[in-house]
């Protein structure tokens, strides 16, 4: 699979992206309004028109016109002249729509059970005596063959749990009704939030985000998430939840010469805020596992100290708009995102992050052998 151009230098050399390398994971960073989204579409895009499906969130409201041919505005057309770069060839993406809401795209679901405790405990803010609780009652459940479809189920288990504490104590250990109560407040809330309606049947399939159209592109699924981002919390998990599942059933694919699927995880610090240590650590085993799969993840932020080191570690490709260093923390972050990227002699990298213009990058991506 050839490798197509992300960018071009001052000297009108292009930066070349390498498709085998596409599932080596990758970071977009930079401020608000300096072309981190502009970047995200590109790459869909050039992603798409090779047969690669793509999944990414959309917390602005701006990435629906994926799904519309493009033109050429006087803007544009100024840049493309100044640049060198040809006109590009207007097509429209195959996009698929999805909502957890099922208001602005085709609903998306999955079962209490498919969660699973650890995530639903994050979901819930759980401190470790109640997670270990809500893992006990998810034991419980298992060893007597009940499946939890929605919350409604839950709330029964948890009813169920608490009023025969006495019977599991034995078996489970000691059954705590003040934990019980708190998951019982947690699902509460979640449901005033509108998070109920994520939970049930027919769950989501992976493999309806597998497919291409009918010449060939990848499909584009763009998850409607202006309302759901208000609910950071529900959002963070079921992405991170989707990106389980797809390391759960996919198979292994090694190599490929253009990965499986393409994952962007826009708003990425939503996932890592308040994290616990077990899942920071469950994120970084997917992120590093799921490669084999073919998968790649691109988390999408403002600055690389958002992401934990030892996933920030498993990120081959990295692109990184300006950053601005307006006050003492503005320029720490300048220098944190300058000391992730590789060193390069022959560039002061917190200078020339803080002076980048919209629409400007530093790029270093992984070349056919791996290489930086």
């Amino acid at each position: 699979m050839p490798p197509f151009p992300i960018a071009r230098t001052s000297s009108r050399e292009d930066v070349l992206f390498v498709p085998a390398m596409a599932n080596r994971h990758g970071l977009i960073t930079g401020a608000t309004g300096t072309g981190k989204t502009v970047t995200l579409q590109m790459l869909t895009d050039r992603l798409s028109a090779l047969g690669v499906p793509v999944f990414l969130a959309d917390v602005k409201g701006d990435l629906a016109g994926l799904a519309e041919s493009g033109q050429a505005t006087p803007k544009l057309q100024e840049r493309l002249a100044r640049t060198g770069i040809a006109a590009p060839q207007w097509s429209a993406n195959p996009v698929v729509f999805w909502d957890l809401f099922a208001r602005r795209g085709l609903p998306l679901r999955a079962t209490v059970s498919d969660m699973g405790p650890l995530l639903l405990g994050r979901l819930f803010d759980l401190n470790p005596t109640q997670q270990g609780v809500l893992a006990l009652v998810f034991k419980i459940a298992d060893d007597r063959g009940y499946l939890l479809l929605d919350l409604k189920d839950l709330r029964a288990m948890l009813q169920y749990v608490g009023n025969s504490a006495k019977e599991f104590r034995t078996a489970y250990g000691n059954v705590s009704t003040a934990s019980i109560g708190t998951v019982q407040r947690a699902l509460l809330e979640l449901e005033q939030q509108g998070g109920d309606a994520f939970f049930g049947e027919p769950m989501l399939n992976v493999d309806d985000l597998l497919v291409t159209d009918t010449r060939g592109r990848g499909r584009v699924h763009v998850l409607s998430a202006e309302e759901l981002i208000r609910a950071p919390k529900v959002y963070a998990t079921f992405l991170l939840w989707l990106l389980s599942e797809l390391f759960e059933q996919l198979p292994e694919v090694g190599d490929p010469d253009k990965p499986t699927l393409v994952f962007f995880f826009d708003e990425a610090h939503l996932l890592f805020e308040e994290a616990p240590p077990a899942l920071v650590e469950k994120i970084e085993q997917v992120v590093r596992l799921i490669r084999s799969k073919g998968v790649g993840v691109y988390f999408v932020t403002q600055n690389p100290a958002d992401v934990p080191e030892i996933v920030l570690g498993q990120l081959g490709n990295r692109v990184q708009h300006a950053l601005r260093a307006f006050t003492p923390r503005d320029q720490k972050a300048v220098r944190v995102a300058a000391e992730t990227l590789r060193p390069n002699p022959m560039l002061d990298t917190a200078k020339a992050i803080s002076e980048l213009a919209v629409g400007e990058a530093l790029v270093s991506v992984l070349d056919e052998h791996g290489t930086p």
